[in-house]
């Protein structure tokens, strides 16, 4: 199955089209989580605490939403632990039927962008000159400010192994205008040029639904770009962070989709995980109390941005 396909089978079952942010701040998990961690390592005991909070969030939320979207740079700042408790995360996701996007925004130029393209989504090759996967995420999220060729590396893994990238096209940040808002010799901004090469990748990976993997990050906090950058990519996913924390509300992230209440996926992350808990509540609350919150935020969520898709579109699909 295509994978935009299943994002959209995983959606469409869920009758909900939002992503969770698996954003482990060690300051912010949970006190209850902390105790009693057995390794003597202080980087592995994080990393440890990282892995069970993960799973318990996927257990509870894994029949609520299509996908997860871990950040790695939650994980890499513990080194090999927090990289391997990332693995770990993306595996267990994976084996729960859901779909793992992985924000880590990756780009070089020639054999390093092709590597970065094979580590995280490809394969790679062993000692004995066979082929594995690695990393394994279904979605990476890619930078394009190196060109065309840079990119290359990454659609070519989509083809030849089914997997997905979004590019960032228009994000979330307020300062994301001192560069993509420009406007190049040809009268299009840079985010709508970026779109428009988004657009040209299209259907080397579309599937049954129409919908193509190649996608593109547009951040809900700019919904009137978010109206233009639909009309030039009408059948690539959009990735949609900006929900929440960051200011995005649930109309905001109307022009991402289309009629069918399709083609675009939407990120929270702190909204889920910390803010609906005081500091001093995940300090004396039990694993189950914080789950039970988490789980309603997520419910929340849902219900949130399906009544708003609903009310707009009228004939959508699910």
């Amino acid at each position: 199955m295509n994978i935009a396909d299943k994002l959209i089978q995983n959606t469409i079952k869920t009758k909900n089209p939002s992503v969770i942010g698996l954003d482990p701040d060690i300051g912010k998990i949970p006190a209850c989580y902390k105790m009693n961690v057995q390794s003597k390592n202080p980087l592995e005991a994080v990393a440890d605490v990282i892995y069970a909070f993960n799973r318990d969030i996927i257990d509870t939320i894994a029949d609520l939403v299509p996908a997860v979207k871990p950040q790695m740079a939650f994980y890499e700042k513990y080194g090999s632990h927090g990289v391997a408790a990332f693995e770990k995360t993306v595996a267990y996701a994976k084996a729960k039927g859901l779909v793992v996007i992985e924000d880590a925004k990756r780009n070089d130029i020639g054999n390093t962008a092709q590597a970065y393209a094979d580590g995280h989504l490809g394969v790679v090759e062993l000692l004995d000159g066979t082929w594995s996967p690695s990393i394994d995420a279904d979605f990476l999220t890619v930078t394009p400010f190196l060109g065309t060729e840079s990119l290359y590396p990454f659609v070519n893994v989509c083809i030849n192994h089914n997997k997905g990238v979004f590019v960032l096209v228009k994000t979330s940040n307020t300062s994301s205008g001192e560069i993509q808002d420009v406007v190049a010799s040809d009268g299009m901004t840079i985010s709508q040029s970026i779109a428009k090469y988004v657009s040209e990748q299209a259907d080397v990976c579309a599937g049954k639904h129409g919908y193509s993997s190649i996608g593109a990050v547009v951040g809900a906090t700019y919904p009137e770009e978010a109206v233009s950058l639909r009309k030039i990519m009408p059948k690539s996913y959009f990735l949609v962070p900006g929900y929440g924390a960051q200011g995005g509300g649930a109309k905001d992230i109307l022009p991402c989709f289309n009629p069918d209440g399709l083609g675009a996926i939407v990120n929270s992350s702190r909204g889920i995980l910390y803010t609906h808990m005081s500091s001093e509540e995940r300090a004396r609350c039990s694993r189950q109390e914080y789950l039970l919150s988490v789980q309603a935020a997520a419910k929340q969520m849902q219900e949130d941005i399906y009544a708003v898709l609903k009310n707009k579109y009228r004939q959508m699909i699910y």
